[in-house]
C-alpha cells in the first residue's frame, strides 16, 4: 500500500496545528507499516494507492483520480464553521442551496461544495465536524470516520516520573498568537482576575498588529502574564505541561486543538471556550467558559484557578500510533474495496 498525502497550503508560509497533525500523521502511517510519499505534482511518473488530501478537494480532482484508480481521503478542518452559531449555518446552508441552483455550475464548482460526495473518505475531528459534514455537504455517514488527532508519547504523565513537589503557580496557554486564539482576550482577563497565566507560542509575523497589542498588554501585566516566545523542544513542553496547575484556551475557533490534548495527556486539567469542538471532545472531563465580557471571562478565570484541585481531569486521549492503526484499517477497507469489483 503507498498513500501519497497533499495539501494545498505551503508550511514555510503558515506554522500551527494542521501542519503538526499532517506530519505526525504521516509518522504514525510509516510506523504500522504503510508506505507514504508527499505527492509531488511535477512527477508524471508517481505512483500511489490512495491519496490522502488535508483540505478540501476540487470534485474534478477527484474525479481525475478515481478515473486513475486511486482511492481519494480527505482531512478538512471545518474550524469557521464549527465555531458558527446554529442560526448562521442555517443561514449558510440557504445561501449554498439557492446559489447552486441559481449560478452556473462553473462558478460554483469552484467552492467545492460537493467535494465530500465524491471523495471515497473523510476523516473528521469530532463528532461534531462529522455531524457538519453530513448537515452541511451532505456526505454519506458511512463514508465519514471519526478519528482525533494524537498525541506524541513524550506528553503521556507516566506514575513513575510525576513531577515531585508543589505544582507551577502558572495556568499554561500554548497557542500561535493570532485573533482567533485570543491570547491579547486571555492576558487582559489574568491582569482583571489577578491570575498568573504563561502564554507559549509566536505569531505568524512579529509584525503583526494584533501581536504588537499582546506583548503591550504583558508589558503592563507585571508578574500575572509570562511571555516569552515559542518553544520547539517537545520535552520541555511536556515538562510544562506536566508541571502547570493547569491549561487554559479561550479561543474562538478551533477543530480539535493540539495543544489541549498534549495537556490533557500531562494530566492538566482544561479550562476551555464553550464551543460544540471542546464539549464533544472532552465532554464533562472539562472546565467550560461562555465567551463573552472581559469581566465574565475573568470570573470564569478566577473561579477555575482558585477551584482547581476540584476541577475535572480530562481523560487520556489517543497516541498517534492508535491513528496510525485506525487510518490504516480504513485505508485497507477502501482498497479492498476497489479490488473486489
Amino acid at each position: 500500500m503507498k498513500v501519497l498525502f497533499d495539501h494545498p497550503n505551503p508550511f514555510l508560509l503558515a506554522h500551527g496545528g494542521f501542519q503538526t497533525q499532517i506530519e505526525q500523521t504521516k509518522k504514525a502511517l510509516e510506523a504500522v507499516g504503510v508506505e507514504v510519499e508527499w505527492l509531488r505534482w511535477w512527477d508524471g511518473k508517481q505512483r500511489g494507492d490512495l491519496i490522502h488530501y488535508f483540505g478540501r478537494a476540487h470534485p474534478a480532482y477527484i474525479r481525475q483520480a478515481q478515473m486513475k484508480g486511486i482511492r481519494v481521503v480527505m482531512s478538512e478542518l471545518l474550524t469557521g464553521l464549527g465555531s458558527r452559531g446554529a442560526m448562521s449555518r442555517k443561514l449558510q446552508k440557504l445561501f449554498m442551496i439557492v446559489t447552486s441552483r441559481v449560478l452556473p455550475k462553473e462558478f460554483t464548482a469552484r467552492l467545492c461544495w460537493d467535494a465530500y460526495q465524491f471523495a471515497d473518505a473523510s476523516i473528521a475531528l469530532t463528532s461534531w465536524e462529522k455531524k457538519l459534514m453530513m448537515e452541511m455537504f451532505s456526505a454519506k455517514p458511512g463514508r465519514v470516520h471519526v478519528v482525533p488527532n494524537g498525541v506524541e508519547d513524550v506528553f503521556f504523565s507516566e506514575p513513575k516520573a510525576k513531577i515531585q513537589g508543589p505544582k507551577s503557580k502558572y495556568l499554561v496557554c500554548t497557542a500561535t498568537i493570532t485573533e482567533r486564539k485570543r491570547v491579547v482576550e486571555l492576558a487582559e482577563a489574568a491582569i482583571m482576575a489577578q491570575v498568573p497565566v504563561w502564554i507559549i507560542g509566536e505569531p505568524y509575523s512579529k509584525k503583526d498588529h494584533y501581536y504588537e497589542k499582546f506583548l503591550a498588554v504583558v508589558r503592563a501585566a507585571g508578574e500575572m502574564v509570562r511571555y516569552e516566545g515559542g518553544i520547539s523542544s517537545r520535552e520541555k513542553m511536556a515538562s510544562i505541561y506536566q508541571n502547570a496547575s493547569g491549561f487554559v484556551l479561550l479561543s474562538s475557533m478551533e477543530s480539535l486543538s493540539l495543544s489541549a490534548l498534549e495537556a490533557a495527556a500531562g494530566g492538566c486539567p482544561l479550562l476551555l471556550s464553550d464551543l460544540p469542538w471542546a464539549r464533544s471532545s472532552f465532554g464533562s472531563r472539562a472546565t467550560y467558559s461562555r465567551l463573552g465580557s472581559k469581566e465574565e471571562e475573568a470570573v470564569n478565570l478566577k473561579n477555575f484557578y482558585h477551584g482547581i484541585r476540584k476541577a475535572p481531569k480530562p481523560d487520556e486521549p489517543c497516541r498517534w500510533e492508535d491513528v496510525g492503526k485506525q487510518l490504516f484499517r480504513i485505508y485497507e477497507g477502501l482498497l479492498a474495496d476497489k479490488t473486489s469489483r
